[in-house]
């Protein structure tokens, strides 16, 4: 018999820890090189792992619903009587799967992980007099463990999620489903075993009504009335980006009302002409194409700050982002290279991107790298309002929603089409000349888009 230990691999981007959202097999089963037995979802997506050797599912690690580090073994795999077992030399990953070295980096779910460097580890909050310790950052992949046949695999480290109020409940994975099934609120109670950590007994007596002396005196809220979601993945990750971009950029925003009526008309005339068939032009393809070209003229909006560098970076290419809204929270995937698209190819790129969103496909490596965004508030009927940076980026664009509205053309009031935009830039890297020629270009090709033909 020969067991190994599958630690949980970075996905790519460098993350600490993911969520356990389902196990495709059981143990017994028996699985194959590259099957599917794993979802996880990181800070960016929900991700599909492969098992990297062929044998038989021993133990599962970890449970559903658990977060857990980057290197920490999630299943056991049983080798015995796979090639693997035979010769372990001759089954070790290929040419671009998991595990392959290159130029000191692991290869991983997508491209290659970080490089091995040396770090602190955080003081976990809860434990009075504990210090932090020198450790080494979890590779991309961690080399699989042998274990012996008569040696049993340690149970997994509880689960510890820090609140607002400091503390730190720890129980193991059993003990939490069993308190979530009866409905009991670990954040109340002491628990009783070796070092505080709570028990099924602990759990069950809070059911039953006698926890009275173990409650930790919390104020009693009304039955059913407050519900405490844990912040974890997408949305943990995008509240650590947000407070990132608010407080290391300086941000102005800059509001336009632009006369759309020319864009919505020409958007008419495209659906009739046989080229756009079956293509769902929208007013955000036209937004997306304005971007692309007035980006030409003011390039200081695609840049990047580069702080450590003491560096603006320009970029020679547009790698323009999406805010998408979908039941996992806020996503920025990218459309890579849409300066090059025309408009029908920028059309058919935001379809599919929305599609795949709302479906929780994006992956990791769909939503980074991007250099200018524009969040599409217009479609929740909101006129405007002042978006967030991305980190890394220099400007958002927020496309507000288009409405009949009384405008004076030729000296008349007339019923028009109009949108409110909002530009937010990093002062750093934009100054104000700038951000305002670039939101301006951005308002003369929705308001007349045969300007386009000047660009």
């Amino acid at each position: 018999m020969a067991l190994k230990h599958f630690p949980l691999p970075d996905v790519g981007e460098g993350l600490r820890e993911a969520e356990i959202l389902g196990w495709r097999v059981q143990p017994g089963d028996t699985v194959t090189v590259n099957q599917v037995i794993v979802e996880i979802e990181t800070a960016k997506a929900s991700v599909e792992l492969p098992c990297p050797w062929a044998g038989t599912v021993r133990e599962l690690l970890v449970e559903p619903g658990q977060t857990i580090e980057v290197g920490s073994p999630i299943v056991t795999i049983d080798l015995a009587g796979t090639a693997e077992d035979a010769a372990p030399e001759a089954a070790e990953a290929g040419p671009g799967k998991i595990g392959e070295e290159s130029n000191g980096r692991v290869a991983t779910l997508v491209g290659y992980g970080p490089r091995t460097a040396s770090a602190k580890r955080r003081p976990r909050k809860g434990r009075a007099g504990a210090e932090p310790a020198a450790v080494q950052v979890p590779q991309a992949r961690v080399p699989a463990v042998e274990v012996a046949p008569e040696r049993a695999v340690p149970a997994p480290e509880p689960v510890v999620a820090v609140q607002q109020g400091g503390y730190v409940p720890l129980a193991k994975p059993p003990v939490r489903k069993l308190a979530k099934d009866l409905g009991v609120d670990l954040h109340a109670l002491i628990g009783s075993g070796s070092g505080g950590v709570i028990t099924r007994e602990d759990v069950q007596s809070a059911a039953g009504g006698a926890a009275t002396g173990l409650t930790r005196g919390v104020a009693e809220a009304p039955a059913g009335r407050e519900r405490r979601v844990p912040v974890k993945g997408v949305r943990k990750a995008t509240a650590q980006a947000m407070l990132e971009s608010a407080f290391t950029a300086p941000h102005v925003t800059e509001f336009l009302t632009v006369d759309v009526t020319p864009m919505m008309e020409l958007r008419e005339h495209l659906k009739s002409q046989p080229e756009f068939h079956g293509v769902k032009i929208t007013p955000l393809a036209f937004a997306a194409k304005a971007v692309c070209l007035a980006v030409r003229r003011t390039p200081d909006v695609n840049a990047t700050w580069d702080e450590p560098a003491g560096e603006i970076v320009y970029k020679d290419y547009v790698h323009l982002g999406i805010a998408a809204a979908t039941p996992r929270g806020l996503v920025v995937p990218k459309v890579r290279d849409a300066d090059r698209m025309s408009l029908k190819e920028l059309a058919e790129s935001l379809e599919q991107l929305a599609i795949t969103a709302r479906d929780g496909k994006t992956t990791p490596a769909e939503m980074v790298g991007g250099t200018i965004t524009i969040s599409n508030v217009g479609v929740f009927g909101v006129d405007t309002g002042t978006p967030i940076l991305n980190p890394g980026e220099s400007a958002i664009l927020a496309l507000g929603a288009i409405r009949d509205m009384p405008w004076v053309v030729d000296g008349q009031v007339v019923p028009r089409k109009v949108c409110q935009l909002a530009l937010s830039f990093d002062h750093r890297v934009v100054d104000g000349q700038q951000g305002s020629q670039f939101l301006a270009d951005v308002g003369s090709l929705l308001a007349n888009p045969s300007m386009a033909i000047t660009y």
